[in-house]
């Protein structure tokens, strides 16, 4: 029987309960406390070291001891430790990057707005673009429409954004006006029998029946990761963002990539648009863009785009939004050197070809009885663990062989994360063969390890 919208947001749902470690647990436990990092390793305040397959949260591209980051801080700080952006003004590392930024973007880019998380960029967004359909005279375009299981921040616009139920429990989230269509993972959700390009037209006939029953003179933008991240690194089916653009484009709605986690080379290219062939309206970067050695984040926006905020802003006498600590000189200065060091050591190209010795290494774990799938690009990847291969089935206790599994890889010296049942690896771009190799090692100890464990305890609890 075919998966109706319901059944698949039900299955997200399930899935998005069941996605994060016991909190109970962790406080029995107690914190890892990281105390330094060198490399691609953290060391702990016992001395252990663990090779941190997951980048921080996704996004430390230089590793964890890169000394030209450090002297960039140290020399914006003796210059210019604080300045603001406000009232018509700015600074040289702030317009520097903003310039940068323009310079790289996958597709023609006109205006940078930075803010200090991702979270804020895509709040600011929102926010952007429900200003500018005032301006334009379309008032009623209010309406974002993004996915389940896609993660865009926590502030509260953004967070209604993000189709994770675990952040929206005890929120009152999503606000009204926010809206979300399947999940794109063709191993969970496609019809047996179904192609890739099947799958792909069916969510594009979603997405355009959702458009058409909400009315297209409402939907303000559709705002999407290229690869989905937190949601348990979910690959687009192929042609799937060649048949949502043509929706979007025919309805007018926007195009946003939330590039947070794919851009500045962690899908192999320099940003998850081009990897994914995305013709963005606006993307929103971070992470990566500092390799979070500082706070933050930039929102592009196209010349139309800005031409209309910035007629709407004349006329009402101000642009009513800004922080702080937007485009602040020591971030923006840091930022600017962490881009310069990506191109210069060429490492958009390095990650590729460490992306192709991780995801071959990993692809021999598929011949294991738990490992349902391996999926991702470049250096991201997901590995599915699942209680029967043949049909694809997840364990009854969503998430709890995910726990075991990244508590035993702690324990083998390897930092990962488990979404739900799925074992997330992303790690810095600077990593080498070597380390893939070490890194495929521990994973490999740990999965025998919790496939030893299933055998003997999941079987028992009925798993």
């Amino acid at each position: 029987m075919p998966h109706s919208r319901d059944s698949l947001a039900q299955k997200d749902i399930d899935f998005q309960l069941h996605s994060y470690t016991d909190a109970r647990a962790h406080q029995e436990k107690g914190p890892l406390i990281i105390e330094r990092g060198e490399g691609v390793y953290v060391i702990d305040d016992q001395g252990n070291r663990y090779l941190e397959g997951m980048a921080g949260l996704w996004s430390t591209a230089l590793g964890f001891s890169e000394q030209r980051l450090v002297a960039a801080a140290h020399r914006q700080l003796q210059t210019l430790p604080f300045y603001h952006t406000f009232s018509h003004k700015s600074h040289p590392s702030c317009i520097a990057l903003a310039e940068k930024l323009i310079e790289l973007a996958p597709v023609p880019m006109n205006k940078v707005y930075f803010t200090n998380s991702g979270s804020e960029a895509n709040d600011v967004l929102v926010k952007l673009i429900w200003y500018r359909n005032n301006a334009i005279g379309q008032p009623q375009r209010k309406k974002f429409i993004s996915r389940l299981r896609g993660y865009h921040g926590v502030t509260g616009l953004s967070a209604s954004l993000t189709g994770l139920a675990s952040v929206h429990s005890g929120f009152d989230l999503p606000l009204p006006g926010f809206l979300h269509v399947s999940t794109p993972h063709f191993y969970r959700y496609a019809i047996p029998g179904e192609t890739e390009e099947q799958f792909a037209d069916r969510l594009a006939d979603e997405l355009e029946n959702l458009i058409i029953s909400e009315g297209p003179e409402t939907i303000a933008a559709f705002v999407a990761e290229p690869l989905m991240g937190a949601g348990g690194v979910i690959v687009p089916p192929k042609t799937y963002w060649e048949k949502i653009q043509i929706v979007c484009r025919r309805h007018d709605v926007l195009i946003v990539a939330d590039e947070v986690i794919c851009g500045f080379g962690r899908t192999g290219q320099l940003f998850g648009c081009q990897t994914f062939n995305i013709v963005p309206d606006a993307m929103v970067l971070s992470k990566q863009l500092a390799s979070s050695y500082l706070p933050i984040a930039a929102v592009l926006i196209s010349d139309e785009m800005y031409q209309d905020i910035a007629d709407q802003s004349q006329a009402l006498g101000v642009l009513g939004t800004g922080f702080t600590g937007s485009g602040h000189p020591v971030a923006a200065a840091v930022a600017l050197e962490n881009v310069r060091i990506i191109e210069q050591e060429n490492l958009v190209a390095h990650a590729a070809e460490m992306g192709q010795l991780l995801h071959k290494g990993l692809k021999r774990f598929e011949a294991t009885p738990l490992v349902g799938e391996v999926r991702g690009y470049g250096l991201i990847a997901g590995i599915e663990l699942v209680a029967d291969k043949p049909t694809k089935a997840p364990f009854r206790a969503v998430g709890r062989l995910g726990k075991y599994f990244t508590a035993r890889a702690q324990d083998n010296g390897l930092i990962v994360r488990g979404i739900g049942d799925t074992i997330a690896l992303c790690p810095p771009l600077i990593i080498s063969a070597t380390e893939i190799d070490l890194l495929l090692e521990r994973f490999e100890l740990t999965l025998n390890e919790t496939l030893n464990w299933f055998k003997a305890d999941g079987a028992a609890k009925g798993d």
